[in-house]
């Protein structure tokens, strides 16, 4: 996975929306304006991906390129390096379940809304 499927893969979402809120080189995901994915553009890539705190732990003892969040809550994020020692499907589950976490948490009526959008984004 490169920065450009990284990105194709998470606009595909509904309600997804690039931004660059910290800096040119942290391209931040956001699904009605809450984030759920970041990666750098500058560098070998990574990405940090929310996730339960539970699996955040088993994820980081079963792969070595899956490490706590850097500059974010280590309980609740994970960061991926993207080394190639993870295949796409897997990387793409990861970021499904970031998506969906945070989705999870917003009130029904923003889950709702993005239930009813036909287009993969609102925006």
């Amino acid at each position: 996975m490169n920065i450009e499927e990284f990105r194709e893969y998470c606009i595909s979402k509904k309600g997804v929306e690039e931004t660059f809120p910290f800096d040119n080189n942290t391209l931040v995901m956001k699904v009605l304006d809450k984030m759920f994915a970041l990666g750098n553009l500058d560098g070998p890539l990574s990405i940090n991906l929310k996730c339960d705190p539970e699996k955040a732990v088993e994820l980081r003892e079963q792969y070595a390129a899956v490490k706590p969040g850097y500059h974010m809550s280590k309980m609740h994020w994970n960061t991926v390096e993207i080394d190639g020692s993870i295949d796409i499907k897997t990387i793409q589950s990861w970021i499904d379940d970031s998506y969906n976490l945070v989705v999870s948490k917003m009130s029904k009526s923003k889950q709702e809304l993005l239930k009813q959008e036909r287009s993969p984004n609102i925006f």
